[in-house]
């Protein structure tokens, strides 16, 4: 008869240590792979939500039209005020200055309707919307930079603006994208008055369009313009994309993270097993004493899986507080590139679906061991300390149903259930991997010659001998060292895609808009400041892909239902230029470059990569639209480009007789000569405000210092979502050597009865562990640096850079983690006394 509910739950309570002893090693496990689920699902859904939520603010509208060097035309504009209300405006680099200072600047021109969707906020608290007259809002570095306060006057161009206010929030800042200098916000008639409108000039003008009542949706509307304009070059974006970078980077970081939630339920699931494994051995007396005096098998389950339940539960309420609390810190190493709340975010999903993920996870690998002691009767319980328990099949079916469930609640869950189902399929694959491993390491250790030294001999016999947990030590430590190359490939990947992204040598300026006839009295500006800066000019301007292929069945971009992959040159307008020779840095891969004397039908070198993914190649035609005006070119030769330069590259380099007539200025860079002094480079900059004030400079080093500091806001954040699989694979070789430790106790007895000494059996512990751990060394190389190069080269798209330096001593820290865990394990069984043991085996 089956004992009653609350006399198990009396006797479960009774022998549960309220430290939990021998079930910490199943209270850490439950707690990171719950708390990782926890942070990472509210952090994603906090993202999102507030994309999804912010889409019209973060757009200014409903839907944005994007052109480059021209305004809408009165036809454009009725088609898109036929949707509801338009805001327009201007965006541009340009030249801030005063008599003393200049500064490059992000001039944003905005009309009196802007913002239609949120407010812009200054530092003195004020809510505003657009300037109004000559009076500017302005970052607060610009206002440091030209070293004025706010009512004194600065100018732009050839206007003379005041400083009303420092920006504190811009509510459509993130859909702006990357500053190439501070912002400062004028009215939208101030870049006309400027100058800085002129025929040639590269500047954008945006409109934003809030919908009004019954105008359909802002896709609709978007696929409707574009067959009405295919030529007009319009870039558009909808509310549901304000911001395609902050999604992708959003939907990039959000897979990243669900691997290393997955990755962590799996090492944590190990350890589960490794921790219930020991605890259950710890009670294998108590068990047996509850059978002889009556307790059926059931009973034996229902008792110790409440206290195996108990702790997984609190192990999980731990971790969903853990994660919500460590949220916030994740959120502010993403500050600046997602739209995310600051302070606690409790989001009920994502933490049940935490808990849900933590409690399957104990169930499934607590259950195998845990039926395996109720199915045998007390004596074989008594003796399991020399006679190890035979596997029951039973057993191995729940744990079976458990991982079922995982992969089911994994796969429903995902946004990515291709990625998702792809790394659960691995990780299987890999479990097998080690399972093979373990049983090949054993039968390989059973058949190597018996080596001369009795240490030696012994630790390979441990290895082999019936009943070694060898098998859970290298799946535990294959695990455990690959999350180990896991963190080291992945950060120093990234760190290696930084200091490649982010050159050290650059330009020191690039120099928009300078007059076709004022390249040399520009070269003057600066030769008299730097005589040996050098100085590299080119023809600019913006045009779109309207067609591509062969002349007599060209395709058209318009027509197009998506863009290939790798096309992103048929995306809106991109950057032009007419050469007679082949720009610095590239090569010709297929064709042949034209001569200087080039003359007749119009010539077009395109970049290889972006001709491979459209299937362009020599004697193709192509056609674009600058200005409305089509012009069609002859497709000369591919080339490839070192797009990690700093310096001038284009996709597409026209035949100087294809483009040259349209309206047209040049774009220059300027290298100074090494320790260029601060003095003369703000003299050069006044120089060039003053001569050239239509002209605008773009500071490389600023790009720069952003560049790298967003990238080290990437890595940190990888760095701490990773951080968590080394942890639980922390536990794992801790459960691992715990879960051995019960079982060596008869072992280390019978060596000192024997007369080993302490140190004989530390070595002889050293050095079975020594040797399984060079041996998985390897194996977690390829495992870790596996899943690595998915997460870099897939997920975040990166070049494939990791330190091996770094990454194999990352490896050593974690064979001598194990050394040290194993020597530390055994410490306790030195200190068992011979005879009680003999006496409790």
């Amino acid at each position: 008869m089956s004992l009653p509910l609350t006399t198990a739950w009396a006797i479960a309570r009774r022998d549960l240590n309220a430290r939990f002893r021998g079930l910490r090693l199943l209270l850490v496990c439950i707690f990171l792979g719950t708390a990782a689920l926890a942070a990472i699902g509210t952090l994603s859904s906090a993202i999102s939500r507030e994309l999804a939520s912010s889409g019209q603010e973060l757009l200014g509208g409903d839907l944005e039209v994007e052109v480059w060097q021209r305004d809408l035309k009165p036809d454009e504009r009725a088609a898109l005020e036929a949707y509801g209300t338009v805001s327009s405006g201007f965006r541009m680099q340009g030249m801030a200055s005063t008599p003393g200072a200049a500064a490059p600047i992000e001039l944003k021109a905005v009309d009196a309707k802007w913002p239609m969707f949120g407010r812009l906020m200054l530092d003195d608290g004020r809510s505003v919307g657009a300037p109004s007259g000559n009076d500017a809002w302005i970052a607060r570095t610009a206002l440091e930079r030209l070293g004025i306060r706010v009512g004194e006057s600065f100018k732009v161009g050839t206007v003379t603006l005041r400083a009303a206010g420092v920006i504190k929030d811009e509510p459509d800042r993130l859909s702006e994208g990357f500053q190439l200098g501070p912002t400062i916000i004028v009215a939208a008639d101030v870049p006309g008055k400027a100058g800085l409108l002129e025929p040639g000039a590269l500047y954008q003008s945006k409109h934003r369009v809030a919908f009004k009542p019954g105008a359909g949706s802002p896709d609709t509307a978007e696929e409707t313009l574009t067959k009405r304009f295919p030529n007009a070059g319009f870039n558009m974006r909808t509310r549901d994309r304000a911001s395609p970078g902050a999604e992708r980077f959003v939907r990039q970081m959000s897979d990243f993270l669900t691997l290393v939630g997955l990755a962590a339920l799996v090492i944590a699931g190990i350890g589960i097993a490794g921790g219930v494994s020991s605890y259950l051995d710890q009670r294998r007396a108590s068990i047996a004493t509850l059978k002889v005096l009556g307790a059926t098998s059931g009973d034996i389950v229902r008792i110790y899986a409440m206290q195996i339940g108990v702790a997984s539960l609190i192990g999980s309420l731990a971790g969903l507080a853990a994660g919500v609390l460590v949220t916030p810190l994740l959120a502010g190493a993403l500050q600046g590139l997602l739209p995310v709340e600051s302070g606690f975010i409790i989001a009920p999903g994502p933490l049940a679906l935490a808990a849900s993920y933590g409690l399957l996870v104990a169930f499934a690998f607590a259950a195998a061991p845990l039926l395996r002691a109720r199915t045998f009767p007390a004596m074989a319980l008594m003796r399991s300390g020399i006679v190890p328990l035979a596997r029951d099949r039973r057993a191995l079916l729940a744990t079976a149903l458990g991982l079922a469930a995982i992969c089911a609640l994994a796969l429903l869950t995902t946004a990515q259930p291709i990625l998702s189902g792809g790394f659960l399929l691995a990780a299987g694959a890999a479990l097998a991997l080690l399972a093979g491993l373990g049983w090949a390491i054993q039968a390989g250790a059973a058949r190597l010659p018996r080596p001369a030294n009795p240490l030696l001999r012994s630790a390979l016999a441990n290895i082999h001998r019936p009943g070694a947990p060898t098998g859970a030590l290298v799946t535990a430590l294959g695990f455990g060292l690959a999350a180990f190359v896991l963190l080291a490939a992945v950060q120093s990947a990234i760190d290696g895609n930084i200091a490649r992204r982010v050159p050290t040598e650059a330009p020191d300026y690039f120099v928009l808009d300078v007059p076709q006839d004022g390249e040399a009295r520009f070269a003057a500006l600066v030769k008299a400041e730097f005589p040996s800066a050098a100085i590299r000019a080119v023809p600019t301007m913006r045009g779109a892909i309207l067609a591509y292929g062969p002349k007599d069945r060209m395709t058209r971009v318009a027509d197009l239902k998506e863009i290939p992959e790798g096309a992103w040159a048929l995306r809106g307008e991109r950057g032009l230029t007419f050469s007679d020779t082949l720009p610095s840095g590239n090569r010709v891969t297929e064709g042949a470059w034209w001569s200087a004397a080039q003359a007749g039908e119009a010539l077009v070198s395109v970049d290889a990569k972006f001709a491979a993914a459209v299937g362009l190649k020599p004697g193709d035609y192509l056609t674009i639209g600058v200005l409305g005006v089509e012009r069609t070119a002859k497709v000369a030769n591919l080339r490839e480009i070192d797009w990690e330069s700093m310096g001038f590259n284009f996709a597409l380099v026209f035949s100087p007789g294809a483009i040259q007539d349209a309206p047209h200025k040049l774009a220059a860079t300027i290298d100074l000569p090494e320790g260029a002094d601060s003095a003369r480079q703000g003299r050069l900059l006044r120089a060039l405000v003053k001569d050239m004030p239509s002209s605008s400079v773009i500071e490389v080093g600023g790009i720069l210092v952003e560049a790298r500091k967003l990238l080290e806001q990437i890595s940190l954040a990888t760095l701490a979502a990773a951080a968590v699989t080394v942890l639980a694979g922390l536990a794992v070789l801790m459960g691992a050597i715990a879960a051995a430790r019960a079982a060596r106790t008869y072992d280390t007895v019978m060596l000192r009865v024997l007369g080993a000494s302490r140190r004989q059996i530390l070595l002889l512990q050293l050095a079975e562990y020594g040797l399984l751990a060079a041996v998985l060394a390897a194996v977690a190389l390829g495992l870790g640096g596996g899943l690595a190069w998915v997460v870099i080269t897939r997920l975040f798209e990166f070049d494939w850079l990791p330190d091996w330096g770094q990454v194999l001593g990352v490896l050593g820290l974690g064979v001598a983690l194990v050394l040290a865990f194993a020597l530390a394990g055994s410490l306790p069984l030195l200190r068992a006394k011979p005879a009680q043991a003999l006496r409790e085996l």
